[in-house]
């Protein structure tokens, strides 16, 4: 017990110069692991995964005694009072249960679940508490309970539990001790750590002197913002006395004699509680944190006692669960009942409040991905009402994010090809001497803006764009996989390992592709193509085709090759027009400048939205949705990507142009597809020659519908959102903290007016 002692007056900086300076480096090994372990789970080599519940992680940086569980309680009761149903998550140090054990009422085995979780348990006896090495088992099994949202007590290192919260807190009394880690100080990790919290708390400032409380502020306040501090002081809410099987009402002691015992993280704490209650101890037993009392350490203690003249014993709540079965006390053994106390309370809900609100960033890395992943967020927004939606492309300025009123979080990325990945190396080299490299560091700062902010990242695209959002986020994603399909290549061997390793949950494009993803091991499922639940989505738009002649539909793409490519487009039109009755449309993305590609286009002139060529022949521009005008086209010369599967779809024949690009598509499209080289003739007589043609034009139109399948992908991803991840019950906590912060302040309002009157 002496060494006991000397280690912790070391390692909690009370002692500069002791031979327990030797443990030192062992601190340094920790401190490297600690950051390492801290660093892999930021980049998303290591993973955290989503709870169907939201979290509130009640934990510390150092060896206990910060005040954790009671206010753990605080918090549980203040969600209770605010209309919730909160339940508690804890390891049960000290217990023997493995998996999740579920109970309150405190009718649980001290043996199985720990102390604390047993203390808390009696004191919130409406209150389910789930203790296990499995904390998110505990939770599905609160889930079930019909609980809420869960506190999870000492859960900031459990790293892979996700959470929606993290409320970290110092002890005012001993903040950092030596500042090494364990075994060399009492650091379990870090002080820059903190910065991963969303709200510190300094405990016991009651215990010590303004000016401390004031320095250790300016500490924290060099790491974490000012907004995120706040303050909390323990007080006695009442006395009892412990008589082996319940407790008993009893006067304060003051001015009495205690002999004062205790097995807790910081029981200069206890003893400080006691002075300030005018409580003399004259005697004091320590024993280690979850210590079990056995029946010599408690003749110990009577034989202090008896030697001492003291008028009665104390020790703390939690010791009295560490007591064995059946032991009445032979002396008086009183126990304070502690509870926590914030200092601005209003101002600390407010920071719970919101930092439980949902916030969702839906990811994308194409202009096809961005028209599909911007309808997702809008889904999103319509199924969770109060969450914060925000789009991240990778690629451009995000305007199909705005156009719908998605605000973009990503910094703007254009790159003169239009994309990241390359099919041609000169392609690359062009955008790298642009700062393609700027632009990929620019992005994944504005992902670590958002570290420890949002939910699951909803990722549409590539597993590109799921090793950026992993590495700038940290957290598992969602991938609605829409570039890659076994009609094509399917994925590589290194792609599927990360995808089973990294992704929570991946939506393909077809059902032999997540078949094939789901035998490798892969969380996989088909339910529609995301590129078809494009069709459909065009209330504003108001197009209607000519009701004479053959409907011809023509796509140049979305990114800068555009400007050239039209002109390949256009040079063909002339040709069918002198050979068969046709009425052109062609379709720009918002990306394009209309007015730069007219100029482009040598003998074609801009009349408003209609483009006027030789021979008097018109093209009709929409800047709408494609599906659209797509609906009701006959055949379609494309050069577009998503816009072109959007169209085989529909059914609409697509003939294009034969190069590396569209060789690949052409995989995926099959026979809906027919590729000729870059001539306007040969353009022109393909064309010309599906209009003229049912049998192939039939043939074309069903290839294209059998491969790209029906609709459906987008509703399954937010309804997973809602089932699976739990944000359906997010957005109704958060709804009904900011309606009880509301009613707070009216009725805080009404009471200044009832002053006012008054006076």
């Amino acid at each position: 017990m002496v060494l006991f002692k000397s280690y912790l007056a070391h390692a909690k900086g009370e002692k500069k110069l002791s031979p327990w300076m030797c443990l030192a480096p062992l601190g340094w090994l920790a401190s490297l692991f600690v950051r390492s372990r801290n660093w892999a789970f930021d980049r998303g080599i290591s993973h955290s995964k989503e709870p169907p519940l939201p979290v509130i992680s009640v934990g510390n940086v150092t060896l206990g005694g910060t005040n954790k569980t009671p206010f753990v309680e605080m918090i549980t009761r203040g969600l209770s009072k605010r209309g919730l149903r909160p339940g508690i998550v804890s390891r049960g140090y000290g217990g023997s249960t493995e998996g999740p054990h579920v109970f309150r009422g405190g009718k649980a085995d001290r043996n199985r679940v720990g102390d604390e979780p047993l203390l808390l348990s009696n004191r919130l006896p409406g209150i389910f508490v789930a203790v296990s090495r499995d904390r998110f088992g505990d939770i599905r099994a609160l889930s079930k309970r019909g609980v809420q949202i869960v506190v999870a007590d000492d859960g900031f290192q459990h790293r892979k539990l996700g959470r929606d919260l993290d409320v970290v807190l110092v002890d005012a009394a001993c903040p950092f001790g030596n500042g090494r880690l364990v075994p060399g100080g009492i650091l379990r990790e870090p002080v820059e750590s903190l910065r991963r919290a969303h709200i510190v708390v300094m405990t016991k400032v009651d215990q010590v002197s303004p000016e401390a409380v004031q320095r250790l502020y300016d500490r924290l306040c060099r790491v974490v913002p000012r907004r995120k501090i706040f303050r909390s002081s323990l007080r006695i809410e009442r006395w009892c006395l412990w008589n082996g099987s319940e407790f008993e009402g009893v006067q304060k002691p003051s001015g009495r004699t205690v002999v004062a015992f205790s097995a807790i993280g910081n029981p200069r704490s206890f003893l400080s509680t006691l002075s300030g209650q005018g409580v003399e101890v004259i005697e004091e037993v320590r024993f280690k944190d979850h210590h079990r009392y056995t029946s010599e350490d408690l003749k110990r203690i009577e034989r202090i006692y008896r030697l001492s003249g003291a008028f009665g014993v104390a020790c703390t709540e939690k010791d009295v669960y560490n007591l064995p079965r059946g032991w009445k006390p032979p002396f008086p053994l009183m126990v304070p009942f502690l509870e926590t106390e914030v200092e601005d309370e209003d101002r600390f809900w407010r920071a719970v409040t919101d930092g439980l609100r949902p916030k969702v960033v839906v990811a994308s890395n194409g202009y096809g991905e961005d028209a599909m992943a911007s309808l997702l967020a809008r889904k999103i927004e319509e199924a969770f009402p109060v969450a914060e939606v925000t789009g991240f492309p990778l690629v451009g300025k995000g305007e199909q994010y705005l156009q719908r009123g998605i605000k973009v979080g990503s910094s703007p990325s254009v790159t003169p090809t239009g994309g990241v990945i390359k099919y041609r190396i000169a392609d690359l080299l062009i955008d790298v001497r642009s700062g393609l490299f700027g632009h990929i560091r620019r992005q994944l700062k504005a992902w670590r803006k958002r570290s420890g902010c949002i939910r699951t990242p909803l990722c549409v695209g590539d597993v590109y764009l799921l090793l950026h959002t992993l590495w700038g986020q940290g957290l598992s994603p969602l991938l609605i996989a829409t570039a890659k399909t076994n009609y094509l290549h399917g994925h590589w061997m290194a792609e599927r390992a990360l995808l089973r390793g990294r992704a929570r949950t991946v939506w393909t494009r077809d059902e032999e592709t997540a078949e094939d993803l789901s035998k490798a091991g892969v969380s996989a499922r088909f339910q529609g193509n995301p590129i078809m639940d494009l069709i459909g989505d065009n209330e504003e738009d108001d197009f209607s085709w000519p009701s004479e002649g053959d409907r011809v539909l023509i796509l140049p793409g979305s990114r800068n090759r555009a400007y050239e490519d039209v002109r390949l487009l256009l040079d063909s039109v002339p040709i069918m027009a002198a050979r068969r009755s046709c009425r052109f449309v062609a379709v720009l993305a918002p990306t394009l400048d209309l007015r730069k590609m007219a100029r482009g286009c040598p003998g074609w002139t801009l009349d408003g939205r209609i483009l006027k060529g030789p021979n008097s022949v018109e093209v009709h521009v929409h800047r709408g949705a494609v599906a659209e005008v797509a609906a009701g086209a006959h055949v379609l010369l494309g050069l577009g990507g998503t816009a072109n599967q959007v169209c085989a779809g529909l059914g609409v024949p697509v003939v294009s142009i034969l190069e590396k690009g569209k060789l690949v598509q052409q995989k995926l499209l099959g026979e809906a597809e027919w590729l000729v080289s870059a001539d306007p003739e040969r353009l022109a007589e393909a064309a010309l020659l599906v209009l003229s043609d049912e049998t192939l034009a039939r043939t074309m139109a069903e290839a294209g519908r059998k491969r790209l399948g029906a609709p459906g992908a987008l509703d399954s991803v937010v309804r997973y959102c809602s089932r699976v991840l739990g944000w359906s019950v997010r957005c109704e906590v958060y709804s009904r903290l900011k309606e009880s912060l509301e009613n707070r302040g009216e009725e805080r309002s009404h009471g200044y007016r009832d002053r006012d009157r008054q006076s």
